[in-house]
């Protein structure tokens, strides 16, 4: 594909000063610890809830599209599935339901690809202000020589990319060595530049959630821009109780430091229902501030299908088949 020039996509996380990092603090770390029972019985109070309903709830589920990314991560991927997956991005929802909603304009977080497909994404939302988003370092494993993983990074900056899903090495994490997850989100950080990292901590196989909260705060204080849960490959992705010991790692980074660190649940997020239950997570754990696209995002391929199909039955009164609501 013939390289062009590119005008520079304004990330929202402008509006807030960038997670600079700092030195890695052992003590902290290892002061982190997770109490499994009550988390699960917290997180159980979320999904136990009466939902909210009709104007509250389509508020609700409008918001929601502005925090996904659009994804698509599949070996067969071409230039014309992306392009698809771009218009969709550019017009998530009919605009007649959206005109019928006063949404007009109303656009997802962001497109997420792999880098092949990274200058075909940019290509196509040109103008429209909604960054591409690459998922890089050896994506999802992670296991490719470290060299290259860095440069895997600067290639897909290069090409436009204006956001980074890095994968870390999960054995740092397993094996208790701190400092070399530390160094290497370091360098992850320093490879992007510009763009912002968001740090995938792959939670699945990370064997506790005390594990989680340690992992959270040292890509936090490596200057992760934003923490993410999983890759959407593993057997077991974004949950309730990870989400609950990564969002309160974030509230303790913040409190200590003044910096605002976004946060990513991916993997497994396919219904609107769900999406509104972790939506009133991050309100109620970090305040409204976290409900915006600058600090949350889903990463999802089916999610944003469901949210459409809720939103017509919310406008005509009629629920339509689901097929009729694809992404791309």
């Amino acid at each position: 594909m013939q390289t062009t020039t590119r005008e520079a996509v304004h990330l929202p996380q402008t509006l807030e000063p960038r997670n600079p990092g700092m030195a890695l603090d052992l003590d902290w770390v290892m002061r982190a610890t997770a109490n499994r029972s009550a988390i699960e019985r917290r997180a159980a109070t979320l999904t136990g809830r009466r939902s909210v309903k009709k104007a509250y709830q389509a508020a609700w589920l409008c918001r929601a599209i502005t925090c996904i990314d659009l994804t698509t991560l599949a070996g067969d991927d071409t230039v014309g599935r992306v392009a698809r997956l771009c218009a969709k991005a550019r017009q998530p929802v009919r605009s007649d339901l959206l005109g019928a909603l006063g949404m007009d304009g109303l656009k997802v977080g962001a497109v997420c690809v792999y880098h092949d497909m990274v200058e075909a994404a940019v290509d196509a939302l040109a103008g429209t202000g909604i960054p591409v988003a690459a998922v890089s370092t050896g994506f999802p494993a992670g296991l490719s020589p470290f060299h290259l993983r860095v440069a895997e990074i600067e290639e897909s900056v290069k090409a436009g990319a204006a956001e980074i899903d890095i994968v870390i090495s999960r054995r740092h994490v397993l094996t208790g060595n701190w400092q070399a997850l530390y160094d290497e989100m370091r360098a992850f950080r320093a490879a992007c530049g510009e763009a912002h990292v968001k740090a995938i901590l792959a939670t699945g196989e990370l064997g506790t959630l005390q594990n989680v909260a340690r992992a959270s705060l040292v890509c936090m204080m490596a200057g992760a821009d934003f923490i993410k849960t999983s890759t959407g490959k593993e057997s077991v992705n974004a949950t309730l109780p990870v989400s609950l010991v990564m969002i309160r790692a974030i509230r303790d980074y913040f409190e200590e430091t003044g910096y605002r660190v976004g946060y990513k649940p991916a993997g497994g997020i396919s219904k609107a229902k769900d999406a509104v239950v972790y939506l009133a997570l991050m309100k109620e754990e970090l305040g409204d501030r976290w409900v915006q696209n600058d600090l949350f995002r889903f990463g999802a391929s089916s999610l944003l299908g469901d949210i459409e199909r809720q939103l017509e039955h919310h406008v005509t009164g009629a629920y339509s088949a689901s097929w009729r609501h694809a992404a791309g």
